[in-house]
């Protein structure tokens, strides 16, 4: 990398997933909308087909009249290749594919459980995991030997998780999590508060948080509006829209698979004095089952909906069709900020900029002072020249401390499940998960864990086969 003029040149991000047909579009189209970055970014994947494919459509991008980056994009085929003397590593894959999640998600509701999500928490995230930690574990090498020193962007769920095994493998790693749903929360709030006091266009950014919890369960228990306290106007706004939510009430939140009316958020603010600050599709696999989650009537009654696997494989194919046009210059790839903050990270730890934003990172330097310092947790951190530094946050209340822990604790217990292939922690940790807690009898849970692990085999270390093998010669004996 070479400093000029206040620019890096001659980055290099290797991006393993490079075939993605969503989060590779986004990182494009932010590059080429920023001058003062620009390089090389290496993508590769399992398809490699498809990583050719978005190395042309990148390429192209440099013809356009909107495009102020300069890059090039070139597939790879090897991860040593792509990961070699990385400035920085980009971690966006899909764990297995849509036929395993098919598992994940709607396997569970032969026993009643419901997923909205089915990719962090829950059974559906907690075999995710197991299916993800291999992949995670063999990019967490490949860093430690071709680019120990490079920054790791891991935007793959379970974030937490992952995240956690990258230091797990290789603990010097400088790795964190980057995830875009406090940023949703900041929008919701800057849009309330510009109603309540008669400002248009609030920024997000000018929302002031304390961020504080586990990726996809996080929340704020600071909210500040340039002097103004937020939660007054929020908690004023919920009395006044408890019925209809938040957003426009001409567009009915089933127009779309991943809308909601906020409603869980509405609730939970009222329950627990603090703004959850995720997606409600997202919070509702963190509670107890009988919250939210209880059968789709509970669902539709709280305004939010259950992203079938069925969509998630048609989108795919919406999405596969884009690339050919892409690719042939049938079609133009829209140019657009994404509002991600992925690129002004870059551009911090490259000492461009100087950022406070929400990370995913170990909680070593006891940023939230209630939980384990092995946890991942998502706090506020500040964002310079080659360093994070995350912010104190404080500790977590009581009530809410006590939903988030036994996430944290099947963290560790699915991790250490997947390192060292043991189904009686898998087991454990369904009976703790507070979707399947006190719902299901043993039988029914040993049914769901040995199940679900063998539609998932083929993305699991074969240890895993006599693993299954024994147990159930163990169960038999008994």
């Amino acid at each position: 990398m070479i400093y000029k003029n206040n620019k890096a040149k001659d980055i290099k991000i290797a991006y393993v997933g490079g075939g993605s047909t969503n989060w590779a579009w986004t990182f494009m189209s932010d590059l080429a909308l920023d001058d003062q970055l620009s390089g090389t970014m290496y993508l590769y994947d399992i398809d490699h087909e498809l990583a050719e494919k978005n190395a042309h459509i990148g390429n192209s991008l440099k013809d356009r009249d909107e495009a102020v980056g300069d890059w090039t994009y070139k597939a790879s085929r090897s991860l040593e290749e792509t990961i070699s003397d990385a400035d920085f590593v980009v971690i966006s894959i899909l764990p297995g594919s849509f036929d395993e999640m098919v598992s994940d998600v709607h396997y569970p509701e032969k026993y009643g459980i419901y997923q909205s999500v089915g990719d962090t928490s829950g059974p559906g995230g907690m075999i995710r995991t197991l299916r993800s930690i291999p992949m995670i574990k063999e990019i967490a090498l490949a860093v430690k030997a071709y680019a120990p020193d490079s920054w790791v962007i891991n935007y793959t769920n379970p974030m937490s998780t992952l995240t956690g095994v990258l230091y797990e493998v290789f603990p010097e790693i400088k790795a964190f999590g980057c995830c875009h749903e406090v940023f949703g929360t900041q929008e919701m709030l800057a849009d309330i508060v510009g109603e309540a006091l008669g400002i248009k266009d609030v920024p997000r950014q000018d929302i002031q948080v304390n961020v504080l919890g586990i990726n996809h369960f996080t929340w704020f228990d600071y909210a500040s509006y340039k002097g103004v306290d937020v939660f007054p106007i929020y908690d004023n706004y919920i009395d006044e829209h408890k019925e209809e939510g938040y957003g426009n009430p001409e567009e009915h939140w089933m127009n779309s698979s991943f809308d909601s009316k906020n409603l869980v958020k509405f609730d939970l603010f009222k329950k627990y004095g603090l703004i959850a600050s995720a997606g409600d599709r997202h919070l509702v696999e963190f509670m107890p089952h009988d919250a939210y989650l209880t059968d789709e009537e509970t669902v539709e009654n709280w305004g939010f909906g259950l992203t079938s696997v069925e969509w998630r494989k048609n989108d795919l194919k919406n999405r596969l069709g884009k690339v050919e046009r892409l690719y042939s210059g049938e079609e133009q790839l829209e140019i657009k900020d994404s509002g991600e903050e992925g690129i002004l990270l870059i551009k911090a730890l490259c000492g461009l900029e100087r950022v406070i934003s929400n990370v995913n990172v170990p909680n070593y330097a006891g940023q939230i002072d209630n939980l384990p310092k092995s946890a991942v947790v998502e706090t506020n951190a500040l964002f310079e020249r080659d360093a994070i530094r995350p912010v104190f946050a404080g500790s977590i209340p009581d009530q809410v401390l006590n939903l988030i822990t036994p996430h944290v604790d099947n963290h560790e217990r699915i991790v250490k499940a997947a390192l060292n292939p043991n189904i009686e922690l898998v087991i454990e940790a369904f009976k703790h998960d507070p979707l399947i807690n006190n719902t299901l009898s043993d039988d029914e849970i040993d049914d769901l864990v040995m199940t679900m692990i063998e539609n998932t085999l083929t993305y699991l270390p074969v240890e895993w086969q006599e693993e299954l093998k024994q147990y159930k010669a163990k169960k038999i004996t008994n």
